[in-house]
Order: structure tokens, then sequence, then C-alpha cells
């Protein structure tokens, strides 16, 4: 199974199988970093991949600077045969993807769902800290009369909708209606045991699958005709509904002559997008790896006198903040300084 089991938080009870893409030659600074970072075991690579286990948070997960994207892995296994089958035995093959293993399906399901809550709450948490106390009305305080005025309608508002529920349900229960007030009907209740055992609801779940094939299956099949028999396949086995536009949950599909992947992405938005380089110039991964390299210390001076953009500067600024990262006009009254004092 490529995700593991869940437990009763919102984290993987013991870890959960990701993978990131990465650009060519940057795998081993990513599996350098996800050990460093995340504290990840079972890491290992193929080309273009790095897969690893990990019980981070998204906001862990985030911070990881040296891939481009990050899935949650569903199923790993070996490549199709499409040397000599048909199409319709290949097509049953692809099927098996969603069909064999449908308990790493929705474990997948349950532990990206409860990635997306902890989330959630935590960001919920934070804004409510950022937001300062509201002041309660007393004797001593000076209010506005027309602020006192709105706050007593809205009162005087809420405790008429409240005498109209408790009418409605009086008069549901004059009339032998079978729901109370405590009572939750069928629907309700299965809402709940979907929310409590973690995977959610199949008929609120939309989906779209994106494929990328290369190699030998590529000759023989375009990635709109794989996408079409994995999204069937899905809306058969868990009744999940297709939308190419705005859906909850991306199906991701590599398929090769190596390996046959499938994920979900867990950010819509790449990692290698950084939301402090406004202009783009050197790729943010490869800027970032670079100034790995340097081992930069706490008080150093960073100087990239052909900065261009100064990506590499903004990467070392980012990530080791207490060392010094001036611009190219310092850089070079800095080198000017020190090479006139050495002719000197």
């Amino acid at each position: 199974m490529a995700a593991l089991r869940t437990g009763s938080g919102s984290r993987p009870a013991a870890g959960a199988r990701f993978f990131c893409t990465a650009g060519r030659g940057l795998e081993p600074f990513l599996m350098r970093e996800v050990r460093t970072r995340l504290a990840a075991t079972q890491v290992e690579y193929i080309s273009g991949k790095v897969f690893f286990t990990t019980c981070s948070d998204l906001n862990m997960l985030k911070k990881l600077k040296s891939a481009e994207r990050l899935f949650l892995l569903i199923k790993k296994q070996l490549p199709l045969n499409v040397s000599s089958v048909s199409k319709g035995k290949i097509f049953n093959e692809m099927q098996r993807l969603v069909n064999d293993d449908p308990e790493s399906w929705l474990s997948a399901i349950s532990i990206w769902k409860n990635l997306l809550e902890l989330d959630a709450k935590k960001d919920k948490l934070s804004r409510r800290d950022a937001n300062p106390l509201k002041r309660k009305v007393g004797e001593n305080d000076i209010t506005n009369p027309k602020k006192l005025k709105t706050e007593q309608m809205q009162e005087l508002q809420e405790s008429r909708e409240c005498q109209l529920e408790k009418q409605m349900e009086e008069e549901t229960v004059e009339h032998g209606g079978f729901l109370t007030s405590g009572e939750k009907p069928p629907e309700a209740f299965q809402n709940d045991v979907v929310k409590a055992a973690g995977t959610p609801d199949r008929k609120d779940l939309t989906f779209r699958v994106s494929c990328r094939c290369s190699g030998t299956l590529a000759k023989t099949f375009t990635a709109q005709e794989v996408g079409r028999v994995i999204g069937i396949a899905l809306m058969k086995q868990y009744g999940w509904k297709a939308d190419l536009r705005n859906p909850n949950l991306e199906i991701f599909i590599h398929l090769n002559d190596i390996y046959s992947v499938v994920g979900i992405p867990v950010f819509r938005v790449p990692l290698a997008s950084r939301a402090y380089i406004k202009t783009a110039g050197l790729r943010s991964t490869i800027a970032w790896a670079m100034a790995s390299l340097a081992e930069i210390k706490a008080g150093a001076f960073v100087l990239d006198p052909m900065c261009g953009l100064g990506t590499i500067l903004l990467e070392a600024a980012k990530e080791w903040p207490n060392c010094h990262c001036p611009q190219r006009v310092l850089i070079l009254l800095f080198l000017t300084f020190h090479l006139g004092k050495s002719l000197s």
C-alpha cells in the first residue's frame, strides 16, 4: 500500500507516503532536504522523482525548496506491458490501477482530507489570534450610541429567530413529526459517520484526472485517452463525479517504460512558485541548490556580482536570515573598495 493507515488524529499514525517532482540533477538535493527538514524515512528516487515517508504537516511540507511539486502517493508499480497485447487488454490494466486495491485509494483520500482539515484549523486559529479581542460593553466604557442601537437591534432579531425556531419545533411535534430537536435525520447521521471515518462523501466529491504518458505507451495512447479510462473507472468504483474546471480532488498519473505512478497533488500551486520572487529569473529550485552549496553560516556575506534578478540572493536571504545579502550596487561598491585597497 502506498499510503499508510491513519490514526484517530489529524496526522497519519505511521506517516504518509509522498513523492516530489524535481529538476534533472536536483534529486540528491531533494533527498538530503527531506531527510533533514522533514525527518523523512524510506527515501528513494527515480529520475525526476523522490519518494519518502513522513509525519510532517502541510506547514512543514510547504518549506521544501528543491522540489517542483508535492504529491500524496497512491500507487507505484511496474510499467504497463504494451508490446504485444491489444488495446482492450491495456485498458483493462489501466482500470486495474483503480480497481485492484481500493484500500490504498481510500486511505490516501483520508490522509489528504486530514491534512487539509488540520491546515484549515491552524489557519483559523492564527487568524483568530491575529484579530484583537472585542471589548465588551461595560458601565465605564464610552461607546457610540449608534453602534449600541445596532447591537440592540441585532440581539432583538436573534431572539425573534430563536422564538420562531421553537415554534416550528413545537408544530412538528404536534403534527406527529418523527424528528425532534434532539434527533438527527438519517442523512445527517450518515454525514457524521463519514466525517468520523475520515473519508469524504462519495456523492459530494468531484475530481479530474491529469495524465502524463511517455515512452512506448505515448506512441499508442494519448493522455486524454488514459485520463478518460481512469476517470470512468473511478466513477464506477467510488461514485465520484467528474469536474474538469473546479474539482475537489485531482488525480495525477504518470505512465512510462520504467514505472506507473498515481498520486494526489497536495498543493494546487507548485512549491517552486515562490511568493517572494516577483520577477522570474533563474529557476528558484536551482537558485536554492546553488546557495546551499555555499554552506552559508550565520553572519556571512553572500556576494553575487553578476546576480541578474538576484534570485540566488533572494533564496539565500530567505533560507538563511542571519546572513547578509547586499544588492548589486552594494556588491560593486564592496568589491571596488577592497580591490582598490589591495592595489594600493
